[in-house]
């Protein structure tokens, strides 16, 4: 078996230390736009802990996805350069806290090598699990390194992404984006200056900076979250989704939503630019 490929297998980090307050909580929830209407009681219950009647802070499932932000199963010596986010499978456990001390198990699932000039794909997890040990949520991620692949690793199939219904949509709903939400959503972590500096963004071949993918992954989850799950966020089970092409800030998500039973696919367009930016979406709601 190639060195290499056991060396990336075998990556492994446990028991990582992470907390977040509600600060962090509601900035997610900003960032991924919502509260743009200050007199929607339903997106402020995500945004407002100061109400003249208390109530508890609603936390969106997907801020999973910052909570632990930077932790990971070790350094893989990639080309990132040549990195792409290709895929985020959230398994939610239990609905997270409005502030807590968390820890972050993270390791590699397997490493899909395409071969030379082709690229590999290593899918790796996080377990996020509260002070009592309990696991709050299962964080699967998939980056697709451009300029890694022809190693030796075998020649492994991925699995099929989420199949899509053949009918019309059951449901479309319009998300405005706003044209400063990626200097907001990067305040959550992510602070690639792909997303806030244009002089990078043009040397990376686009032509001004672009949302970040895990911030369309959240605006999903919105969608989902106003439309089949009353702004309900015990009532995620996972959210799934594949990035296929990215937002520019001020652009509007459209999302077409399928129903069948407790299983929502979604795919995400923005049309005035006629591209899919998210495909083979599923939410499972319990």
């Amino acid at each position: 078996m190639s060195a290499r490929y056991e060396e990336l297998k075998g990556l492994k980090n446990l028991g990582q230390k992470y907390s977040y307050t509600d600060r962090e909580v509601m900035l997610y929830a900003y960032g991924i736009g919502m509260g743009a209407d200050p007199m929607d009681e339903k997106e402020l219950a995500f945004v407002n802990e100061g109400t003249l009647t208390p109530r508890p802070l609603k936390v969106v499932p997907t801020f999973a996805s910052v909570a632990a932000w930077g932790s990971g199963p070790g350094e893989m010596n990639l080309n990132r350069v040549l990195v792409v986010d290709g895929e985020r499978d959230i398994t939610f456990h239990q609905p997270l806290a409005g502030a807590a001390h968390i820890t972050a198990d993270s390791s590699v699932r397997e490493v899909y090598d395409k071969g030379k000039d082709k690229g590999v794909v290593i899918s790796h997890q996080t377990v996020l699990k509260n002070d009592k040990g309990e696991a709050l949520a299962t964080i699967v991620a998939s980056r697709f390194a451009r300029g890694d692949g022809g190693f030796g690793g075998p020649n492994l199939a991925q699995p099929e992404p989420h199949n899509m219904p053949s009918r019309a949509p059951d449901k479309v709903v319009d998300i405005s984006t706003r044209p400063d939400q990626a200097l907001v959503y990067r305040l959550c972590g992510d602070r690639n200056p792909l997303h806030s500096d244009p002089g990078f963004a043009k040397k990376a071949g686009f032509p001004r900076p672009i949302l970040h993918g895990m911030c369309t992954y959240g605006i999903t989850c919105r969608g989902v979250l106003q439309t089949y799950a009353d702004y309900d966020p015990s009532a995620f089970k996972q959210h799934v989704a594949r990035f296929s092409s990215p937002v520019y800030p001020g652009e509007t998500v459209t999302m077409e939503m399928w129903k069948d039973g407790n299983v929502i696919s979604f795919e995400a367009k923005v049309k005035a630019r006629g591209v899919t930016v998210i495909r083979n979406g599923k939410t499972v709601l319990g």
